[in-house]
């Protein structure tokens, strides 16, 4: 497996180096200071806001699991001390004995296990994305709160995403004149295939 390749989201590297140089050219390039200043200001209240939003809901995920846990112990604790029948009697007089089902609703470890980690995951998800969300409209304020910068923010990734497009179309242009020659290598292989067979 790759170094520079991970599992997790957080620990991977950007996905197209190509792109981030572009960005970076264009931040420094279309940008003053104080542009780049508010961008860097608006992705970190976004960051901030997911991370504390996820820190959050983890804590009310475990929290709220925890209460399910006790409710959990109490009602198989009143069951456990409740008076239970023993036996059906039916009206012909037959009588069959009731099944003790205690064991089955007993709380076990692996049951705890299930709910702090299905509470604990969904806290964190959720929290997370409502701290996305309103990062999201912080970071938005944080941007559009001066009509001037935000022209220029909006002219800069106008260029950076036509810069973009033009790098792909020279790359998918580049890739049709190179196909007449996968088409050779192709008709070579089969040859050679064929050749090999007969």
């Amino acid at each position: 497996m790759s170094d520079d390749y991970s599992m997790f989201a957080i620990f991977r590297p950007h996905p197209n180096k190509d792109l981030a140089k572009i960005a970076e050219e264009h931040l420094q390039r279309d940008l003053g200071p104080e542009d780049r200043a508010k961008l860097r200001k608006a992705a970190s209240k976004v960051s901030t806001h997911a991370t504390l939003g996820s820190l959050i809901g983890l804590g009310l995920g475990v929290a709220l699991a925890w209460k399910i846990r006790s409710y959990r112990v109490a009602l198989f604790n009143r069951l456990r001390a409740a008076e239970k029948p023993v036996e059906v009697v039916f009206s012909n007089g037959r009588r069959e004995p009731v099944p003790d089902l205690e064991q089955f609703l007993q709380p076990t470890g692996w049951g705890d296990v299930a709910t702090f980690a299905a509470f604990s995951v969904g806290g964190l998800f959720l929290g997370g994305e409502t701290g996305f969300l309103t990062g999201a409209a912080s970071a938005t304020r944080t941007i559009t709160r001066d009509p001037e910068s935000r022209q220029r923010i909006e002219d800069a990734f106008r260029k950076f995403r036509a810069d973009v497009l033009r790098r792909e179309l020279s790359r998918l242009e580049s890739n049709d004149r190179n196909s007449s020659t996968w088409e050779k290598l192709k008709s070579q292989a089969s040859g050679l295939a064929s050749s090999l067979r007969g």
